[in-house]
């Protein structure tokens, strides 16, 4: 069999991801604070882009027009080696800013913010004190000389953001060359500071040392907290009381004053600052219309530098490899404010097809959110359910009923006994609901709180409720008894 080599054409079809796609794929998908440093680091890298300042004045139609004559007598009046620059410049200078904003959709209404929905200059300006700098402020004022303030440091650093000391004794002393007393009699004074419980080991330590700082003197809940800790946490009252021989009303009241406590020393100071939400998309209901507007408030607005427009344009004398340069920056910058307009209208039409799926949720709460799938809404808008997904992720909307991820609008499920399905928020509200006025005293199990939806026409299996139930964080029907 003989071996030979051929040459032949084929030709075939594929889908090349461009980088201007991929960079309007990326835009899509980004927060507004993303956003914001995307295009703030594109301002600062290609030197076509240009921000519009609020006091400009935007060119009046007709000025737009006399713009779009100039481009093509220039047009006109270069030679055929250049006429497709000109055309490129042509371009080029009707991407101005008015246009940038016709692509935008319109309401006619603008988000209006009070001052004192702003933050507080003093909350700007201040850094939150951590446990660690209230524990070395309140050592610093201590009169500790400097050995015990150096074991001092050792138990500070060995804390978690909880306030539990994570470390041994000899673990710290082998450490730090101490001796073992004399971190233990450190130890006994840092577990004095504020707050109370700080330096605990365990939760029973942590729990018994509160109690004094209180003026909790009451025997009976320092048993609980030294023998009973985990009968306590399964509210088995009836087990403490049949050991102690006391009433289940007399473990209860004890078992409210442990319940007081606090379990995390250094839960006021733990945990990062506070992140505000600022919605992407604000839904009023006028009359009986809901209107979109999109949020743009810090988002700068771009436009192409006359100067290097004139250098496509009208220049004839720039270097070659200058307007190569140019005009590499002017496409990127054109792609660029491109998919920032297409971005905010997909934003808006996406917007657009869940208010006309989840009308009776913006109109009259949670307990009327609808089953709805990305396949619905990128059906209705005619793109792809990739699109609607990226659309979705960390945007956020300020509605009539609250703020709420883009993500809440779409979620499965939950058939009816008779009709049509219904929404799985909407099955967590009722479960709520159910649970927030049920008897504390016989707190309702999961069976019958699947028995009791299945009479209000909701078909759901009891292995659900409590997976429901648990995804609230609401506790089990045992560890919801209240006695008394």
């Amino acid at each position: 069999m003989a071996i030979e080599l051929k040459q032949q054409l084929k030709l075939s079809q594929q889908l090349v991801m461009t980088p201007q796609l991929q960079q309007a794929i990326k835009l899509l998908q980004l927060s507004r604070l993303e956003l914001e440093q995307t295009v703030q680091q594109e301002i600062q890298e290609n030197p076509v882009l240009e921000v519009i300042e609020i006091e400009e004045e935007l060119p009046s139609e007709l000025s737009r027009e006399q713009e779009g004559a100039d481009s093509e007598s220039a047009e006109a009046s270069g030679d055929r080696a250049d006429s497709r620059e000109a055309s490129d410049a042509d371009k080029i200078g009707d991407l101005d800013w008015q246009n940038y904003m016709d692509a935008y959709p319109q309401t006619g209404m603008s988000v209006i913010r009070d001052d004192d929905d702003r933050r507080g200059i003093e909350a700007t300006l201040t850094r939150r004190e951590t446990l660690q700098d209230h524990l070395e402020w309140q050592i610093g004022l201590s009169d500790l000389d400097d050995e015990h303030k150096s074991a001092a440091s050792w138990i500070l650093g060995n804390l978690d953001d909880n306030g539990f000391l994570r470390a041994t004794i000899e673990e710290m002393a082998r450490q730090s060359g101490l001796e073992e007393e004399l971190i233990e009699r450190t130890l006994m004074r840092v577990q004095q500071l504020d707050p109370s419980g700080v330096a605990s080991r365990d939760l029973r330590e942590c729990l018994l040392n509160q109690l004094a700082p209180n003026g909790i003197k009451d025997p009976l809940v320092r048993t609980l907290i030294d023998q009973y800790l985990d009968a306590l946490q399964k509210r088995d009252f009836r087990r403490i009381s049949r050991e102690l021989g006391l009433s289940i009303e007399a473990v209860a009241a004890g078992a409210n004053i442990v319940a007081q406590l606090e379990p995390r020393p250094g839960r006021a100071f733990g945990g990062d600052e506070p992140i505000y939400i600022t919605p992407d998309i604000y839904v009023y209901k006028v009359a009986e219309e809901f209107h979109i507007v999109l949020n743009e408030d810090g988002l700068p607005k771009l436009k192409i530098n006359s100067l290097y427009r004139d250098v496509l344009a009208k220049d004839r004398s720039v270097a070659k490899d200058t307007r190569e340069y140019v005009q590499e920056k002017v496409r990127s910058a054109m792609w660029l404010i491109k998919s920032i307009h297409q971005r905010q209208r997909t934003i808006y039409k996406v917007m657009e097809s869940i208010i006309r799926y989840q009308r009776e949720f913006f109109e009259r709460g949670i307990a009327y959110l609808r089953p709805l799938n990305l396949r619905d809404v990128a059906d209705d808008i005619g793109m792809h359910e990739s699109t609607v997904s990226r659309v979705t992720t960390n945007k956020y909307a300020h509605t009539p009923q609250g703020i709420f991820e883009l993500k809440y609008f779409f979620n499965s499920s939950i058939n009816r006994v008779q009709g049509d399905a219904i929404a799985s928020e909407s099955v967590k509200e009722k479960i709520r609901k159910i649970i927030s006025n049920e008897d504390t005293r016989r707190p309702l199990s999961d069976q019958r709180i699947a028995e009791m939806l299945k009479t209000a026409n909701i078909d759901i299996a009891r292995r659900t409720v409590t997976k429901y139930r648990e995804a609230m964080n609401i506790l089990s029907s045992t560890r919801r008894r209240q006695v008394g």
